[in-house]
């Protein structure tokens, strides 16, 4: 019996034991893996996918992972070319291409590619100016990974896709953006009505050189700013006056007083000797027979006629405005 029982005992620990090295020679893995093997110490090679045997404590497997790694890599500190402080972050895309070196060449192939990434970060935004960094994004992202991507070639790891996520400007170098864009759109604004204006003195240009040509277009467009002005119904109408018609009416009054139109009496001028005439007394101050005859002491003068002495200030007033002599009769 005890024969019996010890047996089943020992039939029982070597099938556990068959069971475990059964289980440690058998190995699964899945698609997007790969199991990099090792016989005593040495590289064997990539294994996998699927089912497949080892030699039970003679061979070691390490499993790969063959998908894409989504890297975070935080933000960092960055001084540009042009000394201007700003906080970077970027994310990163990588996927092991090469099991072996990915384990062989590197301890923690994720944690050297992330150093990597931060590094390259600094370095290549810190040859770039603040401009670049935001106007040319595309061009420092393929940089970016071209230089990532060599540098982690040789642990077996292709890096596909760094795109910067977000720039972090400090605020016054936002204020100082503002005003500059603010400065640009005035100073377009500016170039567009400059053109505007030159544009439109052109048209007036010829439109003024056809009215030229027709003068009754001017009336006709008087006709029109009468038509819109009295279909807003205001209360005051304008009517435009050309400058030429205002010039016209100092000729017009003046050339029918002054006699020279040829329906007045003509009047013509004579001169005076100035030794004919008395102490401290001249041309313009006496009329003609008073400045024709000497004054008789024992005589009376004759009285002048009330008419007469009407012409004599009126000849008097324009010789005052520079039209005629004093003395009635007219330049020549």
């Amino acid at each position: 019996m005890d024969i019996a029982l010890g047996a089943l005992v020992f039939f029982v620990v070597v099938v556990l034991i068959l069971f475990s090295i059964a289980g440690a020679a058998v190995k699964v893995v899945q698609e997007y893996e790969r199991g990099v093997i090792f016989r005593l110490g040495r590289l064997i090679g990539p294994k996998g996918p699927g089912l497949f045997f080892i030699i039970p404590f003679v061979d070691r497997m390490v499993k790969v992972d063959l998908r894409v790694v989504t890297l975070d890599v935080p933000a960092q500190e960055v001084i540009t070319r042009d000394n201007v402080t700003v906080r970077v972050n970027a994310v990163l895309y990588f996927r092991v291409f090469n099991p072996e070196k990915a384990v062989v060449a590197v301890t923690d192939y994720v944690r050297a590619t992330h150093q990597i990434a931060q590094t390259t970060l600094r370095s290549v935004l810190g040859q770039s100016d603040l401009d670049e960094l935001l106007s040319q994004r595309e061009e420092i992202n393929m940089r970016l990974q071209q230089i990532i991507d060599e540098q982690t070639e040789p642990w077996g790891i292709k890096v596909g896709i760094v795109e910067v996520k977000d720039v972090e400007l400090p605020q016054t170098m936002q204020r100082a953006m503002a005003r500059q864009a603010e400065a640009e759109r005035e100073k377009r604004a500016k170039i567009i009505h400059a053109s505007g204006e030159f544009d439109a003195s052109q048209r007036l240009s010829e439109a003024a050189r056809i009215i030229g040509s027709e003068p009754a277009t001017i009336q006709l467009r008087y006709l029109q700013t009468l038509t819109e002005i009295a279909s807003e119904r205001n209360s005051t109408i304008i009517f435009p006056v050309p400058i030429e018609l205002l010039s016209l009416i100092p000729h017009v009054f003046g050339g029918s007083n002054d006699g020279r139109n040829g329906t007045g009496p003509q009047i013509r001028e004579t001169t005076t000797a100035p030794d004919t005439l008395p102490i401290g007394a001249t041309a313009g101050s006496l009329p003609e027979e008073a400045a024709a005859a000497p004054e008789a002491p024992h005589h009376r003068l004759p009285e002048v006629d009330e008419e007469k002495s009407k012409e004599l200030a009126t000849e008097h007033a324009r010789f005052m405005e520079g039209d005629i002599h004093a003395t009635g009769e007219a330049k020549e």
